[in-house]
């Protein structure tokens, strides 16, 4: 039977959107299993604009829900049209963007606050008994808006330190490993947390998905 993800997006590109390895990992890990996925993003401006080529930042600004479509290839939908009765799973793939746009954890640590369209579709999700996976960065999000969650970024002790003072118990892994919460339906993966490469991306993406088909 088709299971349904609803895969949440922040732009596109690692220092100001998604991580396009991971997010584009993550759509063909669920793919591969047999199962569909539709993309989301909040419709509003990005943080700020990186040229990804020098690594300094850009002036303008840019939208993203527009760049997000850039990895969907145009099929994204705005993040408030999400209702988590019409999928079984949600995911979140990081970059940079999941701290800035998503939320604001790269700015303002264990104060961040999240974009209320985030918010309202962890918070549902988890609310109705349903698996939720994320990559890298993106289980900041999580240990922010749910109680007591079992997560891994990696060893990123910073990040450790700051997850511990939000009441989440990280766990450090390898590129490939997750950490799996039973009791909260929870799958995370760290990723490009570590100095990972593409191979690494894609089987640690598979493997949160693996494991949130499993529960």
């Amino acid at each position: 039977m088709n299971k349904r993800f609803a895969v949440i997006l922040s732009g596109c590109g690692f220092q100001d959107g998604s991580e396009i390895h991971e997010a584009t990992m993550s759509l063909l890990a669920i793919e591969r299993t047999g199962n569909s996925y539709q993309c989301f993003a909040p419709d509003c401006d990005q943080h700020h604009v990186t040229n990804h080529l020098t690594g300094e930042p850009e002036e303008g600004n840019r939208n993203v829900l527009v760049e997000s479509a850039r990895i969907a290839r145009g099929k994204v939908k705005a993040l408030r049209e999400y209702r988590q009765e019409d999928f079984d799973y949600l995911m979140l793939p990081g970059g940079y963007g999941a701290a800035l746009n998503l939320c604001t954890f790269a700015v303002d640590g264990t104060e961040c606050g999240i974009h209320p369209e985030v918010e309202r579709a962890v918070t549902t999700t988890h609310a109705a008994g349903k698996p939720i996976g994320a990559l890298c960065i993106a289980p900041v999000l999580l240990a922010k808006l749910l109680d007591e969650v079992k997560v891994t970024v990696g060893n990123d002790e910073d990040v450790n330190q700051a997850l511990k003072a939000m009441g989440a118990t990280p766990q450090n892994t390898k590129a490939e490993e997750i950490v799996v919460d039973e009791k909260k339906k929870l799958v995370t993966g760290p990723c490009y947390m570590l100095d990972s490469n593409i191979i690494e991306i894609a089987n640690g993406a598979q493997n949160v998905v693996n494991a949130l088909l499993r529960m």
